[in-house]
């Protein structure tokens, strides 16, 4: 890679295409950034792997790039917060694949699969039991149909027509039979619903003086017409298929948003979801009825009528009342699990059992068991046999994490805490259990009697360093079988065999694309790498990359990820300008934030938001720049969020200038999402940056009355944290120039395309240099190829003009 060293403060010689007014609307073409930038943006995808249930073979799953915005800009229907393309009666933005190779996880063996279909668009791919079948999907302009794998001749074939139901997405299961259980689109549904050329009448909502606060969610129905045509998409049948494509219909058909097969494969659990809808929350609060079907289609129970979840407590400990998370314990033929809540949903009341999970064995009409009382809310249980299972809980408010080991043939007694940690803490995080697959083909736990297989994170002061592990449940001790080392980034993917001497690591480092390797203690062998990804990034492969700590002015320990060009020294280069990006995280305890995060042997992936494109252009760049937000005990973090802020900021740009990489003239930040709001929030109360980038942001909290982010409180119980943390309130306060892009289609909840156009207004009107940028058919991430490369267009011009070049 070619050397890039200081540039001078001269302005350079390009051409600022539509920056020449900053109050005028104009009409632009989609523009395309430097060189350098664009080849990477167009490098060919990694393929993703998913492993078998033994471990045998894996998936290699091929894809392409990134559509284009023709594809984005195809019809699609916003209903109930989901958004449907109508031609395909399944979802309008999803990913898929190209092509799927076999490959042997011992030899290296590789098998194609002949017979796919042409211009395939993959998904949704599911083994057989037995491991001898794969089902798939194929979408194309006109539906979704289903196609099988027959892994003994590696031919593949068509089972249905374009008739799979993927609104929602797609649901399908394997019978210990090898038939496959779908959900189709209903045959009898009738024609779409046309829109009336006038309404029959106002649209009304009503409140009987229950209070119902909820989120700020988006692509709600919105009238009548609005409720046919969801009706209409969701509407399905379950179907039965064998291998030879014959399909039988099975129990009722309806709006079906959930189905799920009993491990021994002779009940099917159906979520209907039923009237009256909802024009505030989306269709995963409506109404539905838990049915219990057997497999021959006869029904044999209902377990729960949930109710509209319009009305519920505030608070991120808040659920709703009755049952839920209603699932099929995994170690057993027909054994039905849930949990209801005892304090009414609310985190507020204080109780010592504030959650009880239950049981029910087929054929499920006698008493439910208690299995166990918590106070925490539940988190899933973790299933191994009738003797053993682990049972996790959590608290969000306090970050409070809870796992203890029941008896499952003793219900009712009380558990043992093995585990019990602030969710925020890495250093000290035993990991998540390791899985193996039992006769049902269901995943439950791999352990050696008391020793339950972990993988950890391995947080340390010295950055992520994952490891595998025996935790032993009586002693609550671990024993380390194996840990990656410098200077390498490695983790545990699947383990092989019974005591997890053989095993399957991702490997990586800076400079180094991550490869799978096979692994094995016991033997004492050198691992042998078994996939062959080449690098996709060559041009930066050279840049230098290290992980940097620093120390808040309240002493508070902070870190970042710091790269610079390749060859670059700032002993004798000098300062370079500096891109920094980060995204804010609220902690409970000082200490837990002052962790390092991250690993800087991770390798130098590029997304479409990374900035790390401008250490091609002669930037230095700070990533993963932290900015915790601390508040302990009874403090709330938000009360402390903007002078929190600040320091943040002071304390890496403090840093970067002392080691001479930075120029502390010339320091741009951004982010995304939070990330943005940081940024608005950052210019508003300070001036130690050259200029900002935020995108697709919130900026107003007043539209966002009953929380955002780690905020629980609502604006009436915290009126000044909302009007202090939202930068709109703060625009005329703005003297630095800030570039606003906002995805016109943005589906996240708060974060509406009118938070930006707002703000902006805002900012002009007190004068601020400032631009605002919508991407047409882009959500809150950004998918079109034309789109991402706009965006790094207007990012570079931006970092051009306000930074490097900066007067």
């Amino acid at each position: 890679m070619k050397k890039i060293y200081r540039i001078g403060l001269s302005i350079a010689c390009f051409c600022f295409l539509a920056m020449g007014l900053a109050q005028a609307q104009q009409a632009l073409t989609y523009q395309t950034p430097p060189k350098e930038i664009a080849d990477l943006v167009n490098a060919s995808p990694t393929p993703s792997v998913s492993f078998s249930r033994s471990g045998e073979f894996m998936m290699v799953l091929e894809r392409s790039g990134n559509p284009s915005i023709e594809d984005l800009a195809q019809p699609e229907l916003r209903l109930a917060g989901i958004r449907i393309n109508p031609a395909t009666n399944g979802p309008s933005r999803s990913g898929s694949f190209e092509n799927v190779v076999i490959k042997n996880t011992r030899s290296g063996e590789e098998r194609r699969i002949n017979g796919l279909p042409e211009n395939p668009r993959l998904g949704s791919f599911s083994l057989s039991n037995d491991e001898k079948f794969i089902a798939l999907t194929n979408t194309t302009n006109t539906g979704i149909a289903l196609w099988v794998v027959d892994l003994s001749t590696m031919e593949a074939k068509q089972l249905t027509q374009e008739s799979v139901n993927g609104v929602g997405g797609v649901d399908m299961s394997w019978t210990p039979d090898n038939k496959i259980v779908y959900r189709a689109i209903n045959p009898r549904r009738g024609n779409l619903p046309q829109a009336p050329l006038a309404p029959s009448g106002p649209t009304v909502q009503e409140t009987s003086g229950n209070a119902a606060p909820s989120r700020t969610y988006q692509d709600l129905l919105t009238n009548a017409h609005d409720e046919d045509v969801f009706e209409y998409f969701m509407n399905s049948q379950l179907m039965i298929l064998d291998l030879n494509g014959n399909a039988t219909p099975v129990a009722n058909p309806g709006l079906i948003s959930n189905m799920n097969l009993s491990p021994d494969g002779k009940y099917i659990r159906i979520n209907y979801v039923k009237k009256p809808f909802s024009y505030l929350v989306p269709v995963s609060a409506f109404p539905y009825d838990v049915e219990i079907w057997d497999i021959q289609g006869k029904k044999i129970t209902t377990i729960a009528e949930i109710p509209l979840a319009e009305v519920r407590p505030t608070g991120f400990d808040a659920v709703s009342t009755g049952k839920r998370a209603i699932s099929w314990r995994a170690d057993k033929p027909a054994t039905l699990v849930w949990v209801e809540a005892q304090d009414g949903g609310d985190g507020r009341v204080k109780m010592e059992d504030r959650e009880i999970v239950y049981m029910q064995d087929a054929p499920f009409n006698s008493t439910p068991v208690v299995l166990a009382k918590i106070g925490y809310r539940f988190g899933g249980i973790s299933w191994s046999d009738d003797n053993f299972a682990l049972l996790s809980e959590r608290w969000s408010a306090t970050r409070q994490q809870r796992v203890s080991l029941i008896n499952p043939s003793k219900p009712g007694q009380k558990g043992t805490v093995i585990i019990e940690r602030s969710s925020d803490d890495i250093y000290n995080d035993p990991g998540s259990p390791v899985f193996t697959t039992n006769d049902f083909g269901r995943s439950v736990l791999l352990r050696k009697g008391d020793d339950v297989f972990m993988t950890s994170e391995g947080g340390s002061p010295q950055g992520s360093m994952p490891y595998l592990s025996a935790y032993n449940v009586k002693t609550k001790t671990e024993r380390i079988l194996w840990r990656s080392q410098a200077p390498f980034y490695e983790r545990v993917t699947k383990v092989l065999n019974a005591d997890a001497t053989e095993f399957i690591t991702l490997k990586e480092s800076t400079d180094i694309q991550p490869n799978y390797w096979l692994v094995n203690t016991r033997r004492r062998i050198a691992p042998r790498q078994i996939t062959q990804f080449a690098h996709p990034f060559e041009s930066i492969k050279g840049i230098n990359k290290q992980l940097v700590k620093y120390k808040r002015k309240d002493g508070l320990d902070l870190s970042a990820i710091v790269y610079t060009p390749e060859g670059y020294d700032p002993a004798t280069d000098g300062p370079l300008p500096v891109v920094m990006w980060a995204y804010p995280r609220e902690y409970k305890s000082a200490a837990v934030a002052a962790q390092v995060r991250g690993s800087q042997y991770t390798f130098t992936r590029l997304s479409w938001g990374s900035p790390i494109y401008w250490v091609t252009q002669g930037y230095a760049i700070m990533d993963q720049t932290e900015m915790p937000i601390v508040g302990e005990g009874d403090d709330e973090p938000n009360d402390f969020f903007l002078e929190q802020l600040v320091a943040n900021a002071e304390a890496a740009i403090d840093y970067i200038a002392s080691t001479g990489i930075g120029d502390r003239n010339r320091i741009g930040v951004g982010g995304h999402s939070y990330g943005a709001f940081m940024t608005a929030n950052l210019l508003s109360h300070s001036d130690l940056f050259a200029a900002g980038i935020a995108r697709s942001g919130a900026y107003n909290r007043t539209l966002t009355p009953f929380g955002f982010q780690y905020e629980q409180r609502t604006i009436w119980e915290a009126p000044e944290v909302y009007s202090n943390m939202s930068p709109f309130m703060h625009a005329n306060k703005v003297k630095t120039p800030i570039l606003l892009i906002h995805g016109e289609a943005d589906n996240n909840s708060g974060t509406f395309p009118i938070q930006s156009e707002r703000y902006y207004n805002a900012l002009k009107g007190h004068g601020a240099t400032t631009r605002l940028v919508f991407l047409p058919h882009e959500s809150h991430g950004y998918a079109a190829k034309e789109s991402i490369l706009h965006t790094l267009w207007e990012q570079h011009e931006w970092l051009e003009k306000y930074v490097k070049n900066r007067q």
